[in-house]
Protein backbone atom coordinates (compact mmCIF):
# COMPACT_ATOMS: atom_id res chain seq x y z
CA UNK A 1 0.00 0.00 0.00
CA UNK A 2 2.70 2.28 0.75
CA UNK A 3 4.38 1.74 -2.37
CA UNK A 4 1.30 2.24 -4.16
CA UNK A 5 0.92 5.82 -3.05
CA UNK A 6 4.52 6.71 -3.51
CA UNK A 7 3.13 6.05 -6.79
CA UNK A 8 1.01 7.87 -7.29
CA UNK A 9 2.44 10.86 -5.68
CA UNK A 10 1.47 10.38 -2.35
CA UNK A 11 4.94 10.68 0.00
CA UNK A 12 3.45 11.33 3.92
CA UNK A 13 2.93 7.41 3.99
CA UNK A 14 4.86 6.96 7.32
CA UNK A 15 1.65 7.21 9.54
CA UNK A 16 -0.46 4.66 7.39
CA UNK A 17 -2.02 2.22 9.74
CA UNK A 18 -4.55 0.90 7.42
CA UNK A 19 -6.46 1.28 4.05
CA UNK A 20 -6.23 4.67 2.02
CA UNK A 21 -9.58 5.49 3.70
CA UNK A 22 -7.14 5.31 7.11
CA UNK A 23 -4.81 7.00 5.65
CA UNK A 24 -6.38 10.51 4.03
CA UNK A 25 -7.92 10.46 7.60
CA UNK A 26 -4.79 10.84 9.25
CA UNK A 27 -3.74 14.25 7.68
CA UNK A 28 -7.38 15.89 8.88
CA UNK A 29 -6.66 18.34 12.07
CA UNK A 30 -6.93 16.07 15.60
CA UNK A 31 -10.68 17.69 16.05
CA UNK A 32 -11.98 16.47 12.17
CA UNK A 33 -10.30 13.38 12.79
CA UNK A 34 -12.92 9.88 12.91
CA UNK A 35 -15.79 12.29 12.70
CA UNK A 36 -16.08 11.66 8.41
CA UNK A 37 -18.22 8.59 9.31
CA UNK A 38 -21.07 10.24 10.85
CA UNK A 39 -21.59 13.31 8.60
CA UNK A 40 -24.41 11.82 6.07
CA UNK A 41 -23.37 14.75 2.87
CA UNK A 42 -24.23 12.23 -0.12
CA UNK A 43 -27.96 11.82 1.42
CA UNK A 44 -28.81 15.92 1.40
CA UNK A 45 -26.72 17.09 -1.30
CA UNK A 46 -28.19 14.17 -3.53
CA UNK A 47 -31.41 16.05 -3.43
CA UNK A 48 -29.65 19.62 -3.37
CA UNK A 49 -27.42 19.42 -6.14
CA UNK A 50 -27.39 15.99 -7.59
CA UNK A 51 -24.76 16.68 -10.59
CA UNK A 52 -22.45 17.84 -7.37
CA UNK A 53 -22.95 14.41 -6.33
CA UNK A 54 -22.41 12.83 -9.80
CA UNK A 55 -19.23 14.05 -10.71
CA UNK A 56 -17.72 13.30 -7.10
CA UNK A 57 -19.36 9.41 -7.80
CA UNK A 58 -17.18 9.64 -11.19
CA UNK A 59 -13.72 10.74 -9.17
CA UNK A 60 -10.61 8.83 -7.67
CA UNK A 61 -11.82 10.19 -4.41
CA UNK A 62 -15.21 8.63 -4.22
CA UNK A 63 -13.24 5.11 -5.67
CA UNK A 64 -10.99 5.54 -2.42
CA UNK A 65 -13.50 6.81 -0.11
CA UNK A 66 -12.07 10.09 0.18
CA UNK A 67 -15.89 11.29 1.35
CA UNK A 68 -17.01 15.45 1.58
CA UNK A 69 -16.02 15.59 4.82
CA UNK A 70 -12.35 14.55 4.70
CA UNK A 71 -12.11 17.76 2.35
CA UNK A 72 -14.54 19.99 3.38
CA UNK A 73 -14.55 18.64 7.30
CA UNK A 74 -18.35 18.00 9.12
CA UNK A 75 -18.94 21.11 10.36
CA UNK A 76 -21.34 22.02 7.77
CA UNK A 77 -24.83 21.64 8.73
CA UNK A 78 -26.91 24.12 6.89
CA UNK A 79 -26.91 26.56 4.33
CA UNK A 80 -25.77 29.29 6.65
CA UNK A 81 -22.62 28.24 7.55
CA UNK A 82 -21.17 27.13 3.98
CA UNK A 83 -18.13 29.07 5.04
CA UNK A 84 -17.36 26.24 6.76
CA UNK A 85 -16.82 23.84 4.09
CA UNK A 86 -14.54 26.28 2.03
CA UNK A 87 -11.28 24.32 1.15
CA UNK A 88 -7.88 26.18 0.43
CA UNK A 89 -4.96 24.54 -1.19
CA UNK A 90 -3.24 23.47 1.89
CA UNK A 91 -6.04 20.58 1.76
CA UNK A 92 -5.45 19.46 -0.96
CA UNK A 93 -1.63 19.52 -0.32
CA UNK A 94 -2.42 16.84 2.51
CA UNK A 95 -2.52 14.02 -0.33
CA UNK A 96 -0.96 15.21 -2.83
CA UNK A 97 2.36 16.65 -1.64
CA UNK A 98 4.33 16.70 -4.34
CA UNK A 99 2.18 18.52 -6.86
CA UNK A 100 1.57 20.85 -4.59
CA UNK A 101 5.53 21.97 -3.43
CA UNK A 102 5.58 21.98 -7.56
CA UNK A 103 2.92 24.56 -7.75
CA UNK A 104 3.96 26.97 -5.47
CA UNK A 105 7.38 27.40 -7.24
CA UNK A 106 5.50 28.10 -10.05
CA UNK A 107 3.77 31.06 -12.30
CA UNK A 108 0.50 29.78 -11.24
CA UNK A 109 0.76 29.78 -7.47
CA UNK A 110 1.74 33.87 -8.17
CA UNK A 111 -1.54 34.72 -10.33
CA UNK A 112 -3.02 36.44 -7.61
CA UNK A 113 -0.02 38.89 -6.43
CA UNK A 114 0.70 39.43 -10.10
CA UNK A 115 -2.53 41.27 -10.71
CA UNK A 116 -2.03 43.42 -7.93
CA UNK A 117 1.38 44.34 -9.38
CA UNK A 118 -0.55 46.53 -11.66
CA UNK A 119 -1.39 50.16 -10.40
CA UNK A 120 -4.49 50.48 -11.49
CA UNK A 121 -5.94 47.63 -10.18
CA UNK A 122 -6.40 48.81 -6.59
CA UNK A 123 -9.20 51.36 -8.02
CA UNK A 124 -11.28 48.87 -10.06
CA UNK A 125 -14.41 47.55 -8.19
CA UNK A 126 -14.82 44.73 -6.57
CA UNK A 127 -16.36 42.84 -8.87
CA UNK A 128 -14.51 43.51 -11.65
CA UNK A 129 -11.23 42.43 -9.71
CA UNK A 130 -12.74 39.66 -7.81
CA UNK A 131 -15.68 38.10 -10.23
CA UNK A 132 -15.74 35.05 -12.36
CA UNK A 133 -16.08 36.94 -14.98
CA UNK A 134 -13.22 39.44 -15.44
CA UNK A 135 -9.88 39.45 -13.39
CA UNK A 136 -10.33 37.46 -10.30
CA UNK A 137 -12.21 34.59 -13.04
CA UNK A 138 -8.62 33.50 -13.14
CA UNK A 139 -5.87 35.45 -11.26
CA UNK A 140 -8.28 33.85 -8.47
CA UNK A 141 -6.08 30.76 -8.93
CA UNK A 142 -2.78 32.47 -7.11
CA UNK A 143 -1.90 31.81 -3.73
CA UNK A 144 -3.69 34.43 -1.26
CA UNK A 145 -3.16 35.46 2.22
CA UNK A 146 -5.67 35.44 5.46
CA UNK A 147 -6.11 39.04 4.64
CA UNK A 148 -7.49 38.38 1.32
CA UNK A 149 -9.39 35.74 1.76
CA UNK A 150 -10.75 37.64 5.03
CA UNK A 151 -11.98 40.43 2.36
CA UNK A 152 -13.03 38.66 0.22
CA UNK A 153 -15.53 37.13 2.77
CA UNK A 154 -16.52 40.54 3.55
CA UNK A 155 -18.55 40.93 0.56
CA UNK A 156 -19.26 37.34 -0.72
CA UNK A 157 -16.64 36.30 -3.17
CA UNK A 158 -15.22 32.99 -1.59
CA UNK A 159 -15.41 30.81 -4.06
CA UNK A 160 -12.95 29.37 -6.87
CA UNK A 161 -9.72 29.54 -4.40
CA UNK A 162 -8.54 26.58 -4.06
CA UNK A 163 -6.04 26.74 -7.11
CA UNK A 164 -6.02 22.73 -7.95
CA UNK A 165 -9.49 22.64 -9.10
CA UNK A 166 -8.85 25.59 -11.49
CA UNK A 167 -7.43 22.47 -14.05
CA UNK A 168 -8.83 19.34 -12.16
CA UNK A 169 -12.11 20.98 -11.74
CA UNK A 170 -14.47 20.22 -9.26
CA UNK A 171 -15.92 17.40 -8.02
CA UNK A 172 -15.07 14.66 -10.49
CA UNK A 173 -10.89 16.12 -10.20
CA UNK A 174 -10.04 14.18 -13.67
CA UNK A 175 -6.11 14.13 -13.69
CA UNK A 176 -7.32 13.10 -17.62
CA UNK A 177 -9.28 16.32 -18.49
CA UNK A 178 -6.31 18.40 -16.73
CA UNK A 179 -4.34 17.09 -19.14
CA UNK A 180 -5.95 18.18 -22.43
CA UNK A 181 -5.43 21.51 -23.80
CA UNK A 182 -8.63 23.10 -23.07
CA UNK A 183 -7.67 22.47 -19.78
CA UNK A 184 -6.12 25.90 -20.21
CA UNK A 185 -8.18 27.28 -23.03
CA UNK A 186 -10.30 29.55 -20.01
CA UNK A 187 -7.66 31.51 -19.20
CA UNK A 188 -5.16 31.61 -21.26
CA UNK A 189 -6.71 33.57 -23.99
CA UNK A 190 -7.08 37.02 -25.17
CA UNK A 191 -5.64 40.35 -24.83
CA UNK A 192 -2.01 39.74 -23.46
CA UNK A 193 -1.67 36.45 -23.32
CA UNK A 194 -3.96 34.57 -26.33
CA UNK A 195 -1.62 31.56 -25.71
CA UNK A 196 -4.33 29.04 -26.68
CA UNK A 197 -5.25 30.60 -29.88
CA UNK A 198 -1.87 30.48 -31.11
CA UNK A 199 -1.86 26.75 -30.34
CA UNK A 200 -4.51 25.60 -31.35
CA UNK A 201 -4.06 26.65 -34.96
CA UNK A 202 -0.57 26.12 -34.79
CA UNK A 203 0.79 22.66 -35.99
CA UNK A 204 1.30 21.50 -32.13
CA UNK A 205 -2.24 22.16 -31.44
CA UNK A 206 -4.22 21.04 -35.14
CA UNK A 207 -2.45 17.88 -35.02
CA UNK A 208 -3.60 17.16 -31.37
CA UNK A 209 -6.85 17.83 -32.09
CA UNK A 210 -6.98 15.68 -34.98
CA UNK A 211 -5.84 13.03 -32.08
CA UNK A 212 -9.01 13.76 -30.23
CA UNK A 213 -11.21 13.30 -33.35
CA UNK A 214 -9.51 10.23 -34.07
CA UNK A 215 -8.07 11.20 -37.05
CA UNK A 216 -4.56 10.02 -35.66
CA UNK A 217 -3.39 7.09 -34.25
CA UNK A 218 -3.38 7.72 -29.82
CA UNK A 219 -0.13 6.48 -30.38
CA UNK A 220 0.80 9.20 -32.41
CA UNK A 221 2.58 12.42 -31.02
CA UNK A 222 1.07 15.62 -30.68
CA UNK A 223 2.14 18.06 -28.50
CA UNK A 224 -0.65 19.39 -26.02
CA UNK A 225 0.29 22.48 -23.78
CA UNK A 226 1.08 20.57 -20.57
CA UNK A 227 3.55 18.21 -22.67
CA UNK A 228 6.03 21.25 -23.35
CA UNK A 229 5.25 23.19 -20.27
CA UNK A 230 4.37 20.57 -17.57
CA UNK A 231 6.85 17.77 -18.25
CA UNK A 232 6.85 14.45 -16.63
CA UNK A 233 3.85 16.38 -14.23
CA UNK A 234 5.64 19.38 -13.17
CA UNK A 235 3.26 21.61 -11.83
CA UNK A 236 5.53 24.46 -11.49
CA UNK A 237 4.57 25.25 -15.07
CA UNK A 238 7.77 27.75 -16.43
CA UNK A 239 9.30 29.61 -19.15
CA UNK A 240 12.57 30.67 -20.23
CA UNK A 241 11.62 34.16 -20.95
CA UNK A 242 8.78 34.48 -18.34
CA UNK A 243 5.52 35.96 -18.90
CA UNK A 244 6.62 39.47 -19.72
CA UNK A 245 9.46 38.33 -22.23
CA UNK A 246 12.61 40.13 -20.67
CA UNK A 247 15.65 39.03 -19.99
CA UNK A 248 18.28 41.70 -18.45
CA UNK A 249 20.29 41.76 -20.27
CA UNK A 250 18.95 40.01 -23.13
CA UNK A 251 21.48 39.16 -25.23
CA UNK A 252 25.56 40.69 -25.72
CA UNK A 253 23.79 42.67 -28.32
CA UNK A 254 23.59 46.73 -26.85
CA UNK A 255 21.22 47.93 -29.28
CA UNK A 256 18.88 45.33 -28.17
CA UNK A 257 19.91 45.96 -24.31
CA UNK A 258 18.92 49.51 -24.72
CA UNK A 259 15.62 48.82 -25.95
CA UNK A 260 15.29 46.56 -23.02
CA UNK A 261 16.16 49.36 -20.47
CA UNK A 262 13.12 51.36 -22.13
CA UNK A 263 10.73 48.82 -21.78
CA UNK A 264 12.10 47.94 -18.24
CA UNK A 265 11.74 51.86 -16.70
CA UNK A 266 8.13 51.82 -18.49
CA UNK A 267 7.63 49.38 -16.75
CA UNK A 268 8.63 51.18 -13.34
CA UNK A 269 11.21 48.14 -12.58
CA UNK A 270 13.98 50.81 -12.89
CA UNK A 271 14.51 54.64 -12.80
CA UNK A 272 16.50 56.63 -14.79
CA UNK A 273 19.34 55.65 -12.66
CA UNK A 274 18.89 52.16 -13.29
CA UNK A 275 18.09 51.47 -9.84
CA UNK A 276 15.60 48.63 -9.42
CA UNK A 277 12.30 49.81 -7.35
CA UNK A 278 9.61 48.10 -5.14
CA UNK A 279 8.28 47.05 -8.59
CA UNK A 280 11.45 45.01 -9.40
CA UNK A 281 11.86 43.24 -6.30
CA UNK A 282 7.66 42.43 -6.67
CA UNK A 283 9.05 41.31 -10.39
CA UNK A 284 11.42 39.24 -8.88
CA UNK A 285 9.49 37.70 -6.20
CA UNK A 286 6.52 36.95 -9.26
CA UNK A 287 9.22 35.61 -11.38
CA UNK A 288 7.66 37.18 -14.71
CA UNK A 289 10.95 38.18 -16.12
CA UNK A 290 14.36 36.76 -16.05
CA UNK A 291 16.84 39.35 -14.69
CA UNK A 292 19.53 36.66 -14.34
CA UNK A 293 21.48 35.33 -17.77
CA UNK A 294 21.49 32.26 -15.83
CA UNK A 295 17.91 31.57 -14.64
CA UNK A 296 16.91 32.33 -18.29
CA UNK A 297 19.51 30.01 -19.98
CA UNK A 298 18.83 27.18 -17.56
CA UNK A 299 14.95 27.20 -18.52
CA UNK A 300 15.71 27.40 -21.99
CA UNK A 301 17.85 24.45 -21.90
CA UNK A 302 15.27 22.45 -19.78
CA UNK A 303 12.35 23.38 -22.72
CA UNK A 304 15.05 22.83 -25.36
CA UNK A 305 15.21 19.13 -23.94
CA UNK A 306 11.41 19.00 -24.27
CA UNK A 307 11.32 19.95 -27.89
CA UNK A 308 14.61 17.32 -28.58
CA UNK A 309 11.78 13.68 -27.91
CA UNK A 310 10.02 15.05 -31.11
CA UNK A 311 12.63 16.85 -33.10
CA UNK A 312 16.06 16.73 -33.96
CA UNK A 313 18.15 19.09 -31.46
CA UNK A 314 19.36 21.54 -34.29
CA UNK A 315 15.58 21.65 -35.07
CA UNK A 316 14.83 23.53 -31.71
CA UNK A 317 17.65 25.36 -31.31
CA UNK A 318 16.49 26.93 -34.73
CA UNK A 319 13.29 27.63 -33.90
CA UNK A 320 14.13 29.11 -30.45
CA UNK A 321 16.38 31.54 -32.60
CA UNK A 322 13.92 32.81 -34.56
CA UNK A 323 11.41 33.22 -31.68
CA UNK A 324 14.13 35.28 -30.26
CA UNK A 325 14.91 37.68 -33.40
CA UNK A 326 11.36 38.58 -33.69
CA UNK A 327 11.02 39.51 -30.00
CA UNK A 328 14.26 41.51 -30.62
CA UNK A 329 13.03 43.45 -33.74
CA UNK A 330 9.41 43.97 -32.17
CA UNK A 331 11.30 45.68 -28.57
CA UNK A 332 13.17 47.82 -31.08
CA UNK A 333 10.24 48.97 -32.23
CA UNK A 334 8.83 49.14 -28.63
CA UNK A 335 11.70 51.00 -27.53
CA UNK A 336 11.96 53.85 -30.21
CA UNK A 337 8.21 54.74 -29.25
CA UNK A 338 8.80 54.44 -25.33
CA UNK A 339 11.66 56.92 -25.98
CA UNK A 340 8.65 59.35 -28.06
CA UNK A 341 6.51 59.32 -25.08
CA UNK A 342 8.92 60.11 -22.52
CA UNK A 343 10.17 62.84 -25.30
CA UNK A 344 6.47 64.34 -24.95
CA UNK A 345 6.63 64.38 -21.13
CA UNK A 346 9.79 65.99 -20.92
CA UNK A 347 8.97 69.11 -23.41
CA UNK A 348 5.65 69.41 -21.92
CA UNK A 349 3.65 67.99 -24.40
CA UNK A 350 1.66 66.00 -22.46
CA UNK A 351 1.19 65.74 -18.83
CA UNK A 352 2.00 62.98 -16.65
CA UNK A 353 -1.41 60.92 -14.82
CA UNK A 354 -1.78 61.95 -11.54
CA UNK A 355 0.48 59.64 -9.42
CA UNK A 356 2.57 58.52 -11.68
CA UNK A 357 6.54 59.80 -10.10
CA UNK A 358 8.62 59.69 -12.91
CA UNK A 359 8.25 61.73 -16.34
CA UNK A 360 7.76 58.39 -18.37
CA UNK A 361 5.50 55.91 -19.95
CA UNK A 362 3.53 53.64 -17.08
CA UNK A 363 3.20 50.52 -19.14
CA UNK A 364 1.26 49.02 -15.72
CA UNK A 365 -1.21 51.40 -15.63
CA UNK A 366 -3.19 49.12 -17.99
CA UNK A 367 -5.63 51.30 -19.92
CA UNK A 368 -6.01 53.95 -17.54
CA UNK A 369 -4.06 56.45 -19.34
CA UNK A 370 -5.08 59.84 -20.62
CA UNK A 371 -4.26 60.63 -24.11
CA UNK A 372 -4.33 58.97 -26.92
CA UNK A 373 -0.79 58.47 -27.84
CA UNK A 374 0.02 57.12 -24.52
CA UNK A 375 -2.87 54.10 -24.89
CA UNK A 376 -1.46 53.58 -28.46
CA UNK A 377 1.63 52.75 -26.84
CA UNK A 378 0.00 50.73 -24.02
CA UNK A 379 -1.76 48.55 -26.84
CA UNK A 380 1.91 48.33 -28.84
CA UNK A 381 3.93 46.82 -25.90
CA UNK A 382 1.16 44.66 -24.01
CA UNK A 383 -1.17 43.09 -26.41
CA UNK A 384 0.88 43.56 -29.90
CA UNK A 385 4.40 42.96 -28.37
CA UNK A 386 3.10 40.04 -26.15
CA UNK A 387 1.38 38.47 -29.29
CA UNK A 388 4.85 38.83 -31.71
CA UNK A 389 6.58 37.03 -29.32
CA UNK A 390 4.37 34.33 -27.42
CA UNK A 391 3.04 34.01 -31.36
CA UNK A 392 6.92 32.89 -32.59
CA UNK A 393 7.72 30.70 -29.84
CA UNK A 394 4.13 29.01 -30.14
CA UNK A 395 5.28 27.80 -33.52
CA UNK A 396 2.37 29.79 -35.14
CA UNK A 397 2.48 31.18 -38.29
CA UNK A 398 -0.11 33.94 -38.42
CA UNK A 399 0.44 35.46 -34.85
CA UNK A 400 4.12 36.79 -34.89
CA UNK A 401 3.12 38.64 -37.81
CA UNK A 402 0.02 39.41 -38.91
CA UNK A 403 -1.72 40.41 -34.82
CA UNK A 404 2.05 40.85 -33.40
CA UNK A 405 4.88 42.52 -35.52
CA UNK A 406 2.80 44.23 -38.17
CA UNK A 407 0.43 45.69 -35.58
CA UNK A 408 3.27 46.80 -33.92
CA UNK A 409 4.77 48.60 -37.01
CA UNK A 410 1.67 50.29 -37.44
CA UNK A 411 1.53 51.30 -33.41
CA UNK A 412 5.01 53.31 -34.29
CA UNK A 413 3.11 54.77 -37.27
CA UNK A 414 1.06 56.14 -35.27
CA UNK A 415 2.72 57.14 -32.50
CA UNK A 416 5.27 59.53 -34.64
CA UNK A 417 2.18 61.00 -36.40
CA UNK A 418 0.62 61.95 -33.39
CA UNK A 419 3.81 63.24 -32.05
CA UNK A 420 4.11 65.38 -34.91
CA UNK A 421 0.61 66.61 -34.58
CA UNK A 422 1.49 67.41 -30.95
CA UNK A 423 4.51 69.42 -31.66
CA UNK A 424 3.12 71.10 -34.74
CA UNK A 425 -0.16 72.28 -32.65
CA UNK A 426 2.84 73.65 -30.52
CA UNK A 427 4.43 75.84 -33.17
CA UNK A 428 1.57 77.15 -34.31
CA UNK A 429 0.52 78.73 -31.00
CA UNK A 430 3.82 79.49 -29.56
CA UNK A 431 5.96 79.94 -32.97
CA UNK A 432 8.38 77.38 -31.22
Amino acid sequence: MALELKQLGFTNVAALKGGFREWVLYQLPIEERGEERKVDCVGCHIELTPAMVQDWKLSKHAENEVTCAVCHGDRHKSSFDLNETLVQPDRCARCHEIQAQQYSKGKHSKAWEAVNLLPGFHRLSTRVKEDTKACGGCHRIGTKTKSDLKEQGEYGAVYGNVACNACHTRHVFSKKEALQPQACQTCHTGFDHAQWEMYSSSKHGVRFNLKQMGSLSEEASAPSCQSCHMPEGDHAVKTSWGFLGVTLPPVADKTWSDATSLFLRALGMFDEKGNGGPRYEIAKKLDIARFKYDDWLAERIRMLRVCDSCHAQRFGEAEFEKGQQMLRQTDLLVGEAIGIVAGLYKDGLINKPDGQKQPFPDLLRSNQTPTPVEQRLWIMAMEHRMRAFQGAFHSNPGFPLWSGFNQVEQDLTAIRQMAGDLRQQRKKKTGK
